[in-house]
């Protein structure tokens, strides 16, 4: 599988501000940069990579830009540094979810590294691919749930309406902005997480987790 991601180098922290020499600029695309580079209080690191890369998932899976319904202002830069994130659909398979939220978190070193993503998108892909061509872990979880989500994305299709939001009709706000630029924000909340998600995160772990277990035949799981 030949895993590549886009240069999000544009995000980074650049020289410095003259009027406080104390903080630099950050040039990007406000909702792809991670809060901590929002803050200041990282410099760019690849784990910020891989929160912009949560982000692309996220936009991959539903269709909709982040944050396309809101102003891209200080006032966001705020709620996402306090937690706020996009909102995964419930539909959306849980080990996908983990892996989102994973890169998605806070706390910098709790974010997967890209290694560790790439080894997971290769069992899902083989795994998935196993199925299609060979009819294989057709009672796997990982297969259960896509299925699942296909079959709610068939049903969403059908009972869809012109007054219903979907990524074919969805406006963006007028001042959602998705070109790279200066922003010189200062005085940002340090980044932490919502109060609900890494309760969320620690019970999808453990639910995956023991797929996992239950997948290898050792533990036969009704779930």
């Amino acid at each position: 599988m030949d895993m590549r991601i886009s240069d999000f180098g544009l995000s980074k922290l650049i020289g410095a501000n003259p009027n406080n020499p104390e903080k630099k600029n950050i040039v990007g695309v406000l909702p792809y940069i991670a809060p901590e580079v929002l803050s200041g209080d990282e410099e760019y690191t690849k784990a910020a990579d891989v929160y912009s890369f949560g982000i692309i998932v996220y936009e991959l899976i539903t269709g909709f830009a982040p944050y396309y319904d809101v102003p891209h202002d200080r006032d966001l830069a705020r709620q996402i540094c306090n937690g706020l994130r996009p909102k995964i659909p419930f539909h959306t398979p849980k080990l996908i979810t983990r892996m989102i939220m994973r890169c998605w978190d806070a706390r910098v070193t709790h974010r997967p590294t890209f290694k560790e993503l790439e080894r997971e998108f290769c069992e899902y892909h083989i795994d998935y691919n196993d199925y299609l061509e060979y009819g294989k872990n057709r009672d796997s979880e990982f297969i259960i749930q896509i299925k699942k989500a296909e079959e709610f994305s068939a049903n969403q299709e059908s009972t869809n309406t012109t007054a219903t939001t979907t990524p074919l009709n969805y406006e963006t706000h007028p001042q959602a902005i998705y070109t790279s630029r200066l922003l010189n924000y200062s005085k940002l909340p340090k980044p932490k997480n919502e109060e609900n998600f890494e309760k969320e995160l620690e019970e999808l772990t453990k639910f995956t987790s023991a797929l996992s277990v239950g997948d290898s035949g050792i533990v036969d799981l009704d779930i």
